[in-house]
């Protein structure tokens, strides 16, 4: 199969942060209001009690300490609790779509490519904001492209799944170059009312382009040398929300039309599993694990990241061999990997292997083994 690189990255990042301290405060407030509220209830043992939140224990449980949100208010309202954003008219560019764009021309840009080079473009994300039409192809049409796009959603492994089939559309020459985008806008599908999890999630959009390496121009190329799928059903992680929801009235606005998990089974069994994938890809890349010297991971949580990577090295991970941006950017969905490589690979040397890992909702692992060119 001819060689594919990834010939550009791009990176959107919305204004608003909302620091742990923030975010405790307005939960707080909100916890006093409830139980103040539901008193007689509490004291009868009708209602249990909703316990305060901590920055401490957010970046103890996550290494989390801010996030980036599309708006802010409205999360820090305690009598709201999520982003007041008004919705669109047709006509006008959705959000997402927005968000695409400004991620697309950072891409476009560093790539040496313009529209009129991509083929197929590619949206993958965790969530899409409507059913139809696809974001993909109001993506193509804000950008002029021809050709054809689509979307598809494989949760936090949407990017690394997306790699894949965005190397196997230009191996196979059904496009010149993919345009592949991960617009996140995870505070949308988050419970802030929930203690052991509204500090998690953060928005942003990244873009990569993909295209043959006998093609490709830019400075920024990584070779794709090997890349592993792999999905295992689980409920540990799990959002019912659908079009389906208004058949039954008494689920609608339920907390399991929200991101939901069982956070200690899901670090018990991804973690094995996400080192493993690894080791498997690189070693099908003619590797070794020791040959790795960047390992780009989903930022979901920094204590499940530090476990893969002394698994794999039995030592742990220096900060420029398993860079974090969860600090600021939290979990960003399928885009975390992904901000990890676009603003950690300016500084490696021609010749250096790294990873791209994914893995989350599904279960879902995407293992990507690239080559700085």
């Amino acid at each position: 199969m001819k060689p594919v690189v990834i010939s550009g990255t791009g990176l959107f990042t919305p204004q608003h942060s909302i620091s742990n301290d923030e975010l405790v405060t307005a939960f707080n407030a909100y916890v006093e209001l409830f139980n103040a509220e539901n008193a007689d209830k509490i004291a009868a043992g009708e209602v249990s009690a909703l316990e305060p939140s901590s920055s401490a224990f957010i970046e103890k449980a996550s290494g989390i300490k801010s996030r980036y949100v599309m708006e802010k208010a409205g999360i820090l309202d305690p009598t709201h609790m999520t982003s007041r954003i008004k919705e669109r008219a047709d006509e006008e560019l959705s959000l997402q779509a927005e968000m695409c764009v400004a991620a697309a021309r950072q891409a476009l840009e560093r790539a040496g490519r313009s529209a009129a080079d991509i083929d197929m473009v590619l949206v993958a994300a965790s969530n899409m904001q409507r059913a139809y039409p696809a974001m993909a192809v109001e993506v193509q049409e804000a950008l002029g492209i021809e050709g054809f796009g689509f979307d598809m959603n494989v949760a936090c492994s949407s990017a690394t799944f997306a790699i894949q089939t965005a190397a196997g559309a230009v191996q196979t020459g059904q496009a010149r170059a993919v345009l592949v985008l991960n617009p996140e806008i995870t505070s949308a599908h988050l419970n802030f009312r929930d203690r052991d999890s509204h500090f998690i999630f953060g928005d942003a959009c990244t873009a990569m382009v993909i295209e043959a390496a006998e093609n490709a121009t830019s400075s920024h190329q990584f070779e794709i040398l090997d890349s592993k799928l792999k999905t295992k059903f689980s409920n540990n992680i799990r959002n019912n929300f659908g079009f389906m929801n208004r058949f039954d009235e008494d689920g609608v606005g339920q907390p399991d039309k929200l991101f939901r998990q069982q956070g200690r089974k899901v670090f018990k069994e991804v973690c094995p599993m996400a080192a493993e994938m690894i080791r498997e890809t690189v070693e099908g890349a003619g590797l070794q694990v020791e040959d790795i010297s960047r390992f780009w991971l989903h930022q979901a949580n920094l204590n499940m990241n530090h476990l893969i990577v002394r698994t794999l090295l039995g030592r742990d991970a220096t900060e420029q061999e398993a860079p974090v941006i969860l600090d600021t950017y939290a979990n960003t969905s399928s885009a975390g990997s992904i901000i990890a490589f676009h603003t950690h690979q300016d500084d490696l040397a021609a010749g250096t292997n790294g990873v791209i890992c994914s893995f989350g909702a599904g279960y879902s692992i995407g293992c990507v083994v690239v080559s700085k060119k």
